[in-house]
């Protein structure tokens, strides 16, 4: 069996190629920061709350990484329409992206914060400052500046995930993807040309997160630094 490579029929379509690109980057930044937004009022439960905050914290970050994205997406999607709850395919996108990477970034962000000594908030208290003063004024920023390689990767998992937003019918790179390969026939050449564009992508976010990394943290080394 031969098979002859003809890109030609997948790049006379490289506009829709280039707005599903656009699409998952815009469902991803804006995931992205709905994301550590909710995972640092998180980790600031997850220190500094109540017992029973502590405890629902701790029990939706089990359930969210314990299950898997795709049920959480058809959930958000397809499930809370049940209860009067309709949104859009890419508001549930983001939705559903957001809390998931919440989750983890939740307990990356705990971790640095249970690094960072005791002395800091001793000092804190002995201003004046209430609890969550002193977490998000003196104990974020450090906290973050150890656990920013981490978060950083997290994030690439995030762009890299976002194609199974598809499922719902979002038209993002992978939906475009689709809907090419059903109308030329050409799955390798389309599939190694998408392929291209998210490791594009993943390398230009992961460029962006370093670039970031050695503005906000000056004194530690970017992510994936020797």
């Amino acid at each position: 069996m031969s098979y002859n490579l003809d890109f030609n029929s997948v790049l006379a379509r490289s506009d829709e190629l280039l707005q599903g690109a656009l699409l998952t980057l815009t469902i991803t930044m804006i995931s992205l920061v709905f994301g550590v937004v909710i995972a640092a009022l998180g980790a600031y439960q997850l220190t500094n709350g109540r017992r029973w905050t502590q405890r629902i914290w701790g029990a939706y970050i089990e359930i969210v990484r314990n299950t898997p994205l795709l049920a959480q997406l058809f959930l958000i999607f397809f499930g809370l329409p049940a209860l009067g709850l309709k949104m859009g395919a890419n508001v549930a996108a983001v939705v559903a992206l957001s809390l998931n990477f919440s989750a983890y970034a939740a307990e990356i962000i705990r971790s640095g914060v249970d690094s960072i000594p005791a002395g800091q908030t001793e000092a804190g208290k002995a201003l004046g400052l209430r609890n969550d003063q002193i977490f998000f004024r003196i104990i974020l920023k450090p906290a973050l500046a150890t656990i920013y390689p981490a978060l950083a990767a997290q994030c690439v998992l995030v762009l890299l995930g976002s194609a199974i937003i598809s499922t719902i019918s979002a038209n993002d790179l992978s939906s475009s993807a689709a809907l090419i390969q059903s109308a030329t026939f050409r799955p390798f050449e389309v599939y190694f040309v998408v392929t291209a564009i998210y490791l594009v992508m993943a390398l230009a976010l992961q460029g962006g997160l370093d670039l970031l990394g050695r503005a906000a943290f000056p004194f530690k080394s970017p992510p994936g630094a020797s």
